[in-house]
């Protein structure tokens, strides 16, 4: 990890408010993810498994993690298994968690080597009536491939057809939506160095850059302090590019006279930042661009302050496309009076505003939670609003990420250059060593 070391305590008390929600004699199994095979023998990076890591702090393949707390032998209650190295894997891989380096970043006991695991699992299985198998639920996947914990599920009720088989998904999204302290702080690091970021993309573009060139300073200035790298596959979308939505290609010239839709963050010890601007290339927005890019201003700044306690996020939703209309009549992109006649199903801001304006964020810059329950302090979202005008080759967004608290929501991106004046003031700045 790049990333200093995290206190246990974090996750200790996770898991506590973990299992506080499952039934008396229970078992709950948590698998680190798979290491992906890309070609021949070549896997692609490895990324702990959100939920493993946010109740042992593990970020090691072939790590498991059981939680039986009231297993009548004490040492069966919180057990880690961890891939156990030797000489060959650290010559070859480097180093992996020892048994006390593992108690100490988890505040986990018991550890053993995960070939113990099959031995151990019976007398666990034994004692316990209730399964919690933790399975992907989020309600956007949408996948074939046979992930870890899935076939884990399969063999698992093979064997074990008499248990009675939970889910711990629905717990693992109440707890993960509302962030502690300790989490809110990473989350920041991760603002933070997603700032730096920007600021040095701002120095640097100019007409004739290469979108992947932009990239390349990000990629630069995440690694240089410490992020894992990207939360997210960037998009540096110029001009025509930035009127689709998940354009990556990232390989095109950046010309002068277009805008630049930027949105990408850091990830910082797994927790993900999610940031967008849209910068002009020239370093000067023209009129139409500045109009364009204001008004979504106004749209995002409008809806931060609707990221309050108690409201829901279709309700939110609905009131943000109130704004949105509003602002595209004065644009000119829509008729007062044909907003008036339309289908409520089908507004007609949606031609140019087509996706939602926020969604949680934490180990996954998608992340998990129920977004048709009330909102409530601790959670992060994400406002993002935008404009997208595929006849002018102008797209604009604009996203923070909104931290929910009793006293109203927190922005914690409200450092990083987000007006039409200090953009072009930053950008004037060129040649500066970065």
């Amino acid at each position: 990890m790049k990333y200093p070391s995290i206190d246990k305590k974090l996750f200790i008390q996770n898991r506590k408010k973990f299992v506080s929600h499952l039934h008396p004699d229970s078992i709950a199994i948590f698998n680190s993810n798979d290491e992906m095979p890309r070609n021949g023998d070549g896997t692609f990076p490895f990324r702990q498994h959100s939920d493993l890591f946010y109740l042992s702090g593990i970020d090691q393949e072939q790590t498991i993690l059981v939680m039986a707390p009231n297993h009548p032998l004490p040492e069966y209650r919180e057990v880690l298994f961890l891939r156990k190295t030797n000489e060959h894997i650290a010559v070859w891989e480097g180093h992996k968690y020892t048994k006390e380096e593992a108690r100490e970043a988890s505040g986990i006991q018991h550890v053993f080597w995960v070939e113990d695991f099959q031995t151990m699992l019976p007398v666990m299985m034994h004692h316990s009536t209730h399964v919690y198998l933790n399975l992907n639920e989020n309600d956007r996947f949408s996948n074939e491939v046979p992930y870890r914990e899935a076939r884990f599920a399969v063999e698992l009720k093979n064997k074990y057809p008499n248990h009675h088989y939970e889910r711990s998904a629905l717990i693992m999204a109440k707890l993960r939506s509302i962030k502690s302290k300790e989490e809110v702080e990473l989350m920041q690091i991760a603002c933070d160095i997603t700032d730096k970021a920007l600021r040095r993309v701002l120095r640097f573009v100019k007409p004739g850059v290469m979108e992947y060139e932009i990239e390349a300073e990000i990629t630069h200035e995440f690694i240089r302090n410490r992020a894992n790298g990207h939360a997210y596959t960037p998009i540096i979308a110029s001009g025509a590019n930035a009127c689709v939505l998940h354009y990556t290609d990232n390989n095109l010239e950046c010309k002068d006279g277009d805008v630049i839709l930027l949105d990408f963050g850091a990830e910082y010890a797994n927790y993900a930042a999610d940031l967008t601007r849209s910068i002009p290339v020239s370093g000067k927005f023209t009129k139409r661009q500045r109009d364009v890019y204001n008004a979504v201003l106004r749209v995002m700044r409008a809806a931060i302050k609707m990221l309050v306690v108690g409201n829901t996020i279709p309700k939110y939703h609905e009131e943000v496309g109130k704004v949105m209309e509003q602002e595209l009549i004065g644009l000119g992109l829509l008729k007062a009076d044909e907003v008036k006649k339309q289908d409520p199903k089908q507004p007609l801001y949606k031609k140019y505003f087509m996706h939602g304006t926020s969604h949680f964020l934490g180990l996954d810059v998608h992340d998990i939670g129920n977004r048709y329950e009330p909102m409530q302090a601790g959670m992060v979202f994400t406002c993002e609003p935008g404009i997208y005008i595929p006849e002018e080759n102008l797209g604009i967004r604009i996203e923070n990420d909104i931290l929910l608290t009793a006293n109203g929501p927190v922005d914690l991106m409200a450092k990083i250059p987000v007006e039409a004046d200090e953009i072009e003031e930053l950008m004037v700045r060129k040649n500066v060593a970065v």
